[in-house]
């Protein structure tokens, strides 16, 4: 009998966030009556196909404990690396422990807090029979220009076929595991999983998202993801109970 795979999730959130200026990491500042981290996190509690979540917090994070979503059932902890690559990799060391090499795994930002369910939704649909897994992603409809040193403009970029990449990004846990492991190995720093997939070859596919889905980068950012989560909260609302 064939085992049926399961879905897994990876949320590294052992950055310090020192763009946004505050005391404490990003995804501990508060939006409306939760933390970031806590906004990212829920549609992956709430999503039925979500088997485990890893959060990858530092290992002297104090904030962590304090949340009452860091004792929700599908949680668990692992330990933050140097960089993004090397959190996510330890979440999905941890993730091993229980899962199959060949179940998905979703891995999202934590400082993504307005993704909702529908959008993991879309990623599974699209992604679950590629043979390479995808992400979601936007289409760039900016003017891209290059820049020198000094910030003069170098030339104009087509934007064709450009697309911002956001996340989660979903691959196969074990393919994952090694791609990222090799990027590690050879001390080169990958800024998403997609790209630790390409440097071996492999083409994941982009499924278009929202706009909605932002990172919280800079401190404006905070108010356009309160914008967001309103209006979410609006429709969960208006949404007919079954």
């Amino acid at each position: 009998m064939t085992r049926q795979l399961n879905f897994w999730a990876v949320i590294p959130a052992a950055g310090i966030g020192r763009r946004v200026g505050a005391e404490k990491p990003k995804q501990y500042l508060r939006i409306l009556d939760q933390t970031i981290l806590e906004h990212s996190l829920r549609p992956f509690c709430d999503h039925p196909l979500i088997k485990g979540i890893a959060v990858v917090v530092a290992g002297n994070d104090s904030h962590w404990p304090t949340l009452a979503i860091s004792g929700h059932d599908k949680i668990i902890r692992a330990t933050g690396g140097k960089e993004r690559c090397h959190s996510v990799l330890n979440g999905l060391d941890r993730i091993s422990d229980l899962a199959d090499s060949n179940d998905w795994v979703l891995v999202h930002d934590a400082a993504r807090p307005c993704v909702t369910v529908e959008d993991i939704d879309r990623l599974i649909h699209k992604v679950k029979d590629h043979p390479a897994g995808g992400i979601l992603a936007v289409p760039v409809r900016d003017t891209m220009k290059r820049a020198g040193q000094c910030h003069e403009i170098d030339e104009t970029v087509s934007r064709d076929n450009l697309w911002r990449a956001l996340t989660p990004q979903m691959f196969r846990l074990g393919l994952l595991k090694r791609c990222i492991a090799a990027a590690v190995a050879e001390n080169q720093v990958v800024t998403d999983e997609s790209q630790a997939m390409e440097k071996n070859g492999y083409k994941p596919e982009l499924v278009p998202a929202g706009s909605h889905n932002i990172k919280i980068s800079q401190v404006e950012d905070m108010a356009l993801a309160e914008f967001y989560l309103n209006k979410q909260r609006g429709n969960d609302e208006n949404r007919p109970r079954l």
